[in-house]
């Protein structure tokens, strides 16, 4: 095999895969690209993402929400992240099996967009989408993979859960796909009716965590932790910036009203110190 193994890294199976590793390990790439800040820039709050990481960042986020959601289903559930599929780098956001089924979840974090969905069509904020069609063709291959491993029928069921969106709005027709919310996610799997014994889960769930069932290269190499202590430096970043354009907001309105009185003078000094002190 031509690939190496990083230090810190090691064979195992899907089970180690934290959410989000794919889109993390693609942001923090593109991120690397992005010039240094100066530090009049950082000074004044300027975000240190980079427009072209920006997407693959909303989607990490996305994806970590979802785990959170997940993590909360208890015993008799496997979840899975980011699983690799094929024979390149696509990979399915999570793969769920539990007593009401076996689910691929595709996670979509559409912020503050407003979203139509009905029959066949998937619109965000006025604009069509396949995410339908991607979604159904994911379930669609699991299925195919997971039965061929198991040497027996399973069925995989499909569904697209949204982070931060403004609105969801369904029309006349069920859509071809199930979409919820991530806030309905929890409920919608454990109310579903039973489908699995213990002991076939049980094979379904050692099954799918092999990384031969799914993709062509059986063996998984990665380093999740790194990747996750390197996103989770940025998201602080990206917070810390955030934080500082508040303040340096807070201090011009302030500065406004100092006109009137020296209390709000007083007001931006302490604001300005505290910007200062972000950035030592």
């Amino acid at each position: 095999m031509s690939e190496t193994v990083a230090r810190g890294s090691m064979a195992m199976t899907l089970k180690a895969r934290r959410p989000a590793y794919s889109v993390m390990q693609e942001c923090l790439r593109v991120q690397a690209e992005a010039p240094a800040l100066s530090r009049r820039a950082r000074f004044f709050g300027s975000s240190p993402l980079s427009p072209d990481a920006r997407s693959w960042y909303q989607g990490a986020l996305g994806e970590i929400e979802v785990d959170r959601v997940l993590s909360e289903l208890g015993p008799g559930w496997t979840v899975l992240h980011s699983v690799p599929v094929g024979s390149g780098a696509s990979d399915i956001d999570h793969i769920v099996l539990g007593p009401t089924g076996i689910f691929t979840i595709n996670t979509k974090h559409h912020a503050d967009k407003k979203i139509w969905v009905g029959g066949g069509t998937f619109m965000v904020g006025g604009h069509r989408t396949d995410h339908l069609r991607n979604s159904a063709y994911e379930a669609t291959r699991a299925s195919r993979l997971l039965s061929a491993a198991a040497r027996s029928e399973v069925e995989v069921i499909p569904a697209i859960v949204l982070v931060g969106t403004a609105s969801l709005k369904f029309g006349d027709k069920a859509p071809t796909v199930t979409v919820l919310t991530v806030a309905q996610l929890r409920k919608w799997l454990l109310t579903l009716p039973r489908k699995h014994s213990d002991e076939a889960l049980a094979c379904f769930a050692l099954l799918a965590e092999e990384r031969g069932t799914w993709h062509t290269e059986a063996l998984v190499l990665t380093d999740t932790l790194r990747h996750e202590h390197r996103f989770d430096r940025l998201r602080r970043e990206i917070d810390d910036a955030a934080r500082r354009r508040r303040r340096w907001r807070v201090g011009t309105a302030l500065g406004v009203l100092g006109a009137s009185g020296g209390v709000a003078i007083a007001l931006v000094a302490t604001v300005m110190s505290t910007v200062v002190s972000t950035i030592g």
